[in-house]
C-alpha cells in the first residue's frame, strides 16, 4: 500500500474547486455576487468560446492593492473575521473559496481599483501562481476568466452542449437581478445581449425586463411581517390563471440569498393547492427576511440549502402570506381599534388568518432544525395566532423589494360579501354556447364560465359554513359501494357529516341517504358517491376536501344550460365576492379578457 504523503497545494485547489465550481454558471455565481457584496450598481457579465471563456465587470469597491494576492489564496475574505460573524452572515460570499477555486482550474487575469488610488491593480493567474503589476482602469473590478477546466480534461468531457450550459447561467443571472432590483446586470452571449435590467430599485420593473408586461399584469403583491419573531417577506406571485409547467418560475430567497428550498417550496405548493391544475405551478418572487442566527446558511459550498432554526413557524408563515396576497379581499380582524379616520393610508389590509399548518413529515426529514455550538435552540413552534396579527403596509421598513406605491385612485377597493350589498349590474351581452356569459368591460370583452364561476362561489361558501343546511329525504334508493369503499365511509362518516351528508347503511355493502345538502337535493345520491370515490382515486388523503369539491361541482349551474339575464347577473355578482375568483377548486381557469384594443386591431380599427 502507498505511503501517506501531503498532496500539493495546486491538487488540493483542484479537488476543492469540484465543490464549489460544478459547470460555467458556478464560476459566474460566484463572481456576480462578489460584485454585489462589493456594493456594485452595474454589473456585465460576457460569455464566450462555448461559455469557458466569461468576463464579469463592475463598479464596485474594487480590492486594495495590498489586499488583492491574499484574495486569490484559500479561504481568504473581508465578510467574516469571528467565530460569532458565521450566524450572523448578511453577504452573499462568506467562505473566501471561490478565486482560489477558479484559478486552480482555469486562467484569470483581474484587474482593479479602490477610490482611493489613481491607478488601479493587474493580476495574472495560472495553475494557482499569481503576478501582479500595476495599470491604468476605472474604479471597480473586472474578472477575466478563460479556458475554463482547461487543466481538468475529464470536467469538461462533462459539460453539456455550450446552450445547456448558457441556459444555465441565464437562468442564474435572473435569480440574481430579481433578487437585486437595485443593480443594473446585462448579461451578453458572444457580444450579443441577452438580458438587461435598469437597476431602477423597481422589483415589479424588474421582473417586467426579465419576463414581459404580461406576466407582471397577473402578479400580486405579497407583504407580510411578524415583528415578534423578526419575520418579513415581501415579493409577487401570479395569479392561479397564469401558471407554467415547470418549478423554474420559482423564484425563493432568504434574506436576498438564491436557494431552492424544499420548506419554502413546499409551502407555496400548499398555498396554490385546489387553486391550479396537476402538473401547473405558478411563478413566485418571494424574498424571506430572518434574523441570520435563525437560518443556517453554512451548510453546502454552494449556499443554495438552508436550515432553519423553527421549521413549522417559516412553513406557516409562507403559506399565510401567499393565501392573504392572492384573497380578493382581506379577511377581517374582530378589533375595534381600527377606523379609517385613524389611518393614514387609504389602502392599508389588515389580514387574520386562522389556520395553522405544519411541515409535512417527508419534508422534516430533508431539511431538519439546526442546532449549531453557538447554543442555538433546536425547538419546532407553530407560527402563533395572536389576538392582533394587523398589519400596516405604511409601517413596514424599506427594502429592495419594495415597491412604490400607485395614487389612491388606482389602488384596488377590496370589498367583503357583507360590505358589497349593491353592486353595480354587470353589463352582460349575453351566452355563448349556453356555457360562457359575456361581459362588455370598458378594456375588452370577459368571458366567464358559468359553471366553474358559479363552482368556486358556492366551493368558497361551503367552506366557510359552520353549519351546513341540509334537505331530508324521505325517500332514496340504497346505492351499492365496494367492501373497501364501505370501509372508507365508515371510518368517515363525520366528514360527510360536516358538509350536510346523513349516510345510513342498510347492508354491508349497500348505503342509503337520509339528507343531503340543500342545494344538492336534486342530484341523484349514486352520482354523488360515483364522483367522490372517482375523484380519490386510490388516495383517501384530504378526503373532507374531495366531498367538498364535488359537493360544489354538483351544485353549480351546469355547462350548456340556457339562462336568462338575471341568472347571469346573479352568478357573476356572486363570483365577484369570492376570495380567489381566478380559478375553480379543479385548479381551471374561470374567465378570459380580450382586450378591446386586440379587438380593434383585428378589424384594423383605432382602439
Amino acid at each position: 500500500m502507498a505511503r501517506i504523503k501531503q498532496l500539493s497545494k495546486h491538487l488540493i485547489n483542484q479537488i476543492a474547486a469540484g465543490e464549489v465550481i460544478e459547470r460555467p454558471a458556478s464560476v459566474v455565481k460566484e463572481l456576480v455576487e462578489n460584485s454585489i457584496d462589493a456594493g456594485a450598481t452595474k454589473v456585465s457579465i460576457e460569455t464566450a468560446n462555448d461559455c469557458r471563456d466569461i468576463r464579469v465587470a463592475d463598479n464596485g469597491s474594487g480590492i486594495h492593492p495590498d489586499d488583492i494576492m491574499l484574495a486569490f489564496s484559500k479561504h481568504a475574505t473581508s465578510k467574516i473575521s469571528s467565530d460569532e460573524d458565521l450566524y450572523s452572515i448578511t453577504t452573499l460570499g462568506f467562505r473566501g473559496e471561490a478565486l482560489s477555486s477558479i484559478i486552480s482550474i482555469a486562467k484569470l487575469t483581474c484587474t482593479t481599483r479602490t477610490k482611493d488610488f489613481a491607478t488601479g491593480t493587474k493580476v495574472k493567474c495560472e495553475n494557482s501562481e499569481v503576478t501582479q503589476t500595476e495599470t491604468g482602469c476605472a474604479i471597480g473590478t473586472i474578472m477575466d476568466v478563460k479556458d475554463l477546466f482547461y487543466n481538468i480534461p475529464a470536467r469538461l468531457k462533462f459539460l453539456r452542449n455550450p446552450n445547456t450550459e448558457f441556459s444555465y447561467i441565464q437562468e442564474l443571472v435572473q435569480s440574481l437581478a430579481i433578487a437585486h432590483p437595485d443593480v443594473a446586470i446585462e448579461l451578453k452571449k458572444n457580444g450579443k445581449t441577452m438580458l438587461k435590467t435598469s437597476g431602477q430599485d423597481y422589483l415589479l420593473q424588474t421582473i417586467k425586463e426579465i419576463y414581459s408586461s404580461d406576466v407582471t399584469s397577473h402578479m400580486k403583491e405579497i407583504s407580510r411581517e411578524d415583528s415578534e419573531f423578526g419575520l418579513r417577506i415581501t415579493g409577487y406571485v401570479t395569479t392561479p390563471d397564469f401558471t407554467r409547467s415547470s418549478k423554474k418560475g420559482y423564484h425563493t430567497y432568504i434574506n436576498s440569498r438564491t436557494v431552492k428550498c424544499p420548506i419554502f417550496y413546499k409551502a407555496i405548493d400548499m398555498a396554490y393547492k385546489n387553486l391550479i391544475a396537476s402538473g401547473k405551478y405558478p411563478l413566485v418572487v418571494l424574498n424571506l427576511e430572518i434574523p441570520p442566527q435563525d437560518v443556517d446558511v453554512n451548510v453546502h459550498p454552494t449556499k443554495k440549502e438552508v436550515r432553519y432554526k423553527n421549521i413549522n413557524q417559516v412553513f406557516n408563515f409562507i403559506i399565510t402570506a401567499i393565501t392573504g396576497g392572492l384573497s380578493n379581499f382581506p379577511k377581517q380582524n374582530s378589533y375595534s381599534s381600527f377606523s379609517p379616520q385613524k389611518n393614514e393610508e387609504q389602502d392599508n389590509a389588515s389580514f387574520s388568518f386562522q389556520n395553522t399548518f405544519s411541515v409535512p413529515a417527508e419534508e422534516q426529514s430533508s431539511v431538519q432544525s439546526f442546532e449549531t455550538s453557538a447554543g442555538i435552540n433546536n425547538s419546532v413552534r407553530s407560527f402563533p395566532q395572536r389576538e392582533d396579527d394587523t398589519i400596516y403596509f405604511s409601517d413596514l421598513k424599506k427594502t429592495p423589494y419594495d415597491t412604490p406605491k400607485p395614487p389612491v385612485s388606482e389602488q384596488k377597493q377590496f370589498f367583503t360579501p357583507e360590505k358589497q350589498e349593491v353592486q353595480e349590474e354587470e353589463n352582460i351581452i349575453g351566452q355563448y354556447k349556453n356555457t360562457y356569459i359575456l361581459i362588455e368591460k370598458e378594456d375588452g370583452l370577459e368571458i366567464v364560465d358559468q359553471h366553474i364561476a358559479e363552482e368556486r362561489y358556492i366551493y368558497e361558501k361551503l367552506k366557510s359554513q359552520k353549519e351546513p343546511v341540509s334537505q331530508l329525504l324521505f325517500l332514496s334508493d340504497p346505492v351499492s359501494v365496494t367492501p373497501s369503499e364501505a370501509e372508507l365511509i365508515k371510518e368517515n362518516i363525520d366528514k360527510f357529516e360536516k358538509f350536510g351528508y346523513g349516510l345510513e347503511f342498510i347492508g354491508a355493502t349497500e348505503v342509503t341517504f337520509r339528507k343531503v345538502p340543500q342545494m344538492i337535493a336534486k342530484v341523484n345520491p349514486r352520482e354523488i358517491l360515483a364522483d367522490i370515490f372517482a375523484n380519490i382515486e386510490g388516495d383517501i388523503d384530504n378526503l373532507e376536501e374531495k366531498i367538498l369539491i364535488t359537493t360544489s361541482c354538483k351544485a353549480s349551474v351546469k355547462a350548456g344550460q340556457k339562462l336568462s339575464t338575471w341568472q347571469m347577473q346573479e352568478i357573476i355578482k356572486k363570483w365577484r365576492t369570492t376570495q380567489m375568483p381566478y380559478t375553480c377548486p379543479h385548479g381551471r381557469p374561470i374567465t378570459k379578457t380580450i382586450p378591446h384594443k386586440q379587438i380593434a386591431g383585428f378589424f384594423q380599427r383605432q382602439a
